[in-house]
């Protein structure tokens, strides 16, 4: 469910200039978010701890890369029972790999204020290539981007056992990303 949305966190951009920028991502003001469907019923969440590197230029996005660490065990629903299985074994087995991982290696430009990060996604010790469209938003030295990526949770191993089918949770996940963004030269 995490890994869309560390795949929308390699979103933010930076004004014009020869070489990427890179960003500080404001934790306080940005998302990282998931989406699924249980028994029927449709559940939203987040994750609270997220880190991000990014380095982007819409003038030249070839020269940008971004790696974002997600903590797994920061996975809140608001459902109980739901946020204590998550961290387990047959999900996110955080005891055995803490974190999921997305690192774009490149932007696209996809016209307008549209983008993608293309890179790869980690999950539970599971690499897949993985391409995240992102919107984003310039003014200045602040970047605001948002994307949101949809992924099958069993391509990367999360949900063992009786969770492997779709019977009880949809195969189905989205993560979501809003992330807040200054240019760290000007972020001083």
């Amino acid at each position: 469910m995490t890994y869309r949305l560390l795949l929308a966190a390699a979103i933010l951009a930076a004004p014009a200039c020869t070489e990427a920028a890179d960003w500080a991502v404001d934790p306080a003001k940005s998302r990282l978010g998931f989406s699924g469907v249980q028994v029927g019923v449709p559940f939203k969440g987040r994750f609270k701890r997220f880190e991000a590197e990014i380095a982007f230029d819409p003038a030249v996005p070839e020269t940008g890369h971004a790696l974002v660490t997600v903590d797994l065990a920061s996975a809140e629903t608001g459902d109980v029972q739901r946020d204590e299985a998550l961290p387990q074994a047959d999900w996110f087995a955080t005891k055995a790999t803490p974190q999921a991982r997305f690192e774009a290696t490149r932007f696209v430009p996809r016209g307008g204020d549209a983008y993608e990060a293309v890179g790869s996604l980690t999950i539970r010790g599971i690499r897949r290539d993985a391409t995240l469209p992102f919107r984003l938003t310039l003014a200045g030295d602040a970047a605001h981007a948002t994307g949101h990526l949809d992924l099958v949770r069993t391509d990367f191993g999360v949900g063992q056992g009786p969770w492997a089918s779709g019977q009880w949770v949809a195969l189905e996940v989205g993560v979501d990303l809003d992330l807040v963004a200054r240019r760290k030269d000007a972020a001083r």
